[in-house]
């Protein structure tokens, strides 16, 4: 828990901070990934629960048709993901270093990036979508409320970016037990307003998308607030507040490359399912359930690989370069424990979980059946998260769009492979699925590899920093661990 600090005869508020470049590697790595997985869980619980209830209240073509939106509000999202995690990991840098003033920089100049891009994909989110949907051959049964779904998705972008932006970076700082406070108060309230719109007022998939947009602003400006009031860091000076060029250029340098990475993987999963949409309505509710279940899956990693960026960004900007090494290997191992765990779980639990969603006892085998092609990839994949972390970490803006543009061979190129072959059937979708993660680890390894052992890595991607800055009277706990 935070410490109480005191300055200059003054108390200082407590700070949720994290030094993680001194202490025990593992351990470091699993109290901070924890509240993410904890808050990740929730997260993907929740969508499990708004999937069965749109499914089960409304019927089967609302929940494809909310599914078959997935991955273009991802491809949207991901824009502002991108900005928010590369100030994050700017952020990191300077904290690791030291350098309280730039860290502040970067938290007042990737707000305002955050915000100019999140009103920017809004408003091409929303004009662009009934056309995406027909280009991608969605479903006529189910491409009205498709569209209806994905243009209210698209006009609370700007909310959804204002709790990335917040958890970033208190994440950066090493903080994410605040971004999960307020992720479990919008689950918890998403939920709720899910039962009500949906289930007691009638608003099919209209109603799980304002549910969700209400309950992203509340955790958004929650997390904010709470983190003005809390943390220090977050106490901008008005000197602060002109934009600074440097900062700005650096922290986009980062955020471009993770948000092209990121739309390169939505573009991607876009491909695969305009392949998944031309089996029908059937396939595509299939399909999503087994996303939803595999998101769930894949928050373990997902919170290792933020905890490993975190981890090896502060470790840059603090020179401590045989600490970033230490970091991929024990994440490389704690990956593997947990891959051994799920597996035989994937392998015999599929159709229980798929009776959550739907029950169509030709969904549930479909489902039951993808999930035991797809588990057999589980280590290839956390090998991508594990790698993507520590990478993105060290600010290796090569690796964000070398491991796009695989995701986007894979994921187009093996179901045109794979479609040769008759025989395979549906199942193709999931072997495709399986096959990516397969290649995307392979690379992902080999970059890593080759990046770690470059020394020009060293000078390319830490900050340039002049003598720090030392801590005044007023900030001299900043910097203090959390205890």
């Amino acid at each position: 828990m935070p410490t109480l600090k005191k300055g200059t005869g003054k108390a200082e508020m407590s700070t949720l901070v994290r030094d993680m470049t001194k202490g025990n590697t593992v351990k470091l790595l699993l109290e901070f990934s924890l509240p993410m997985l904890v808050g990740n869980i929730f997260q993907q619980l929740y969508n499990l629960a708004d999937s069965a209830i749109v499914g089960r209240v409304v019927g089967p073509d609302a929940l494809a048709a909310v599914g078959s939106t997935g991955s273009l509000s991802f491809l949207f999202f991901s824009f502002c993901i991108g900005v928010a995690n590369g100030g994050g990991i700017t952020a990191s840098k300077y904290f690791g270093a030291k350098d309280d003033q730039r860290v502040k920089k970067v938290i007042v100049n990737s707000a305002y990036m955050m915000l100019v891009a999140s009103v920017f994909m809004a408003v091409l989110g929303y004009a662009m979508s009934a056309w995406i949907l027909r280009i991608l051959d969605t479903p006529s049964d189910i491409i009205a409320l498709s569209t209806q779904y994905l243009r209210i998705m698209c006009l609370g972008i700007p909310l959804i970016g204002m709790y990335n932006y917040g958890s970033a970076m208190l994440r950066a700082l090493g903080d994410s037990i605040t971004p999960l406070v307020f992720l479990l108060v919008s689950c918890g309230l998403n939920i709720g307003l899910d039962l009500l719109f949906v289930n007691v007022f009638g608003w099919g998939v209209f109603g799980a998308a304002v549910a969700t947009l209400i309950a992203q602003f509340v955790s958004g400006i929650g997390c904010l607030l709470f983190a003005y009031l809390k943390n220090d860091y977050f106490k901008i000076n008005k000197t602060l507040l002109i934009p600074d060029a440097k900062i700005i250029k650096e922290c986009a340098r980062m955020g471009s490359m993770l948000a092209l990475q990121m739309s390169l993987i939505a573009v991607s999963c876009i491909a695969l399912q305009r392949y998944v949409n031309g089996f029908g309505s059937m396939t595509v509710a299939a399909f999503t359930a087994v996303g939803r279940i595999e998101q769930i899956v894949q928050q373990p990693y997902g919170s290792l690989s933020m905890a490993l960026s975190t981890h090896a960004g502060q470790n840059l900007g603090a020179r401590n370069y045989k600490r970033i090494k230490e970091g991929f290997t024990k994440g490389m191992i704690i990956m593997t424990v947990f891959s051994l765990i799920v597996l035989p779980l994937a392998q015999i639990g599929g159709e229980t979980v798929m009776k959550l969603f739907v029950e169509d006892p030709e969904i549930i085998h479909m489902g039951a059946a993808a999930l035991r092609i797809t588990s057999a990839f589980y280590f290839a994949l956390g090998t991508i998260y594990v790698c993507r972390g520590v990478l993105n970490g060290i600010g290796d803006a090569g690796f964000s769009l070398s491991n796009g543009v695989v995701e986007v061979i894979g994921r187009i190129g093996f179901p045109l492979l794979l479609g040769l072959f008759p025989a395979l059937g549906v199942w193709g979708i999931w072997l495709a699925a399986g096959l990516t993660w397969f290649i995307s680890g392979f690379f992902a390894l080999v970059r890593y590899i080759t990046k770690i052992r470059s020394a020009s890595f060293i000078a390319a991607a830490s900050p340039v920093i002049s003598e720090p800055i030392r801590r005044r009277a007023g900030v001299s706990a900043l910097h203090s661990k959390a205890s």
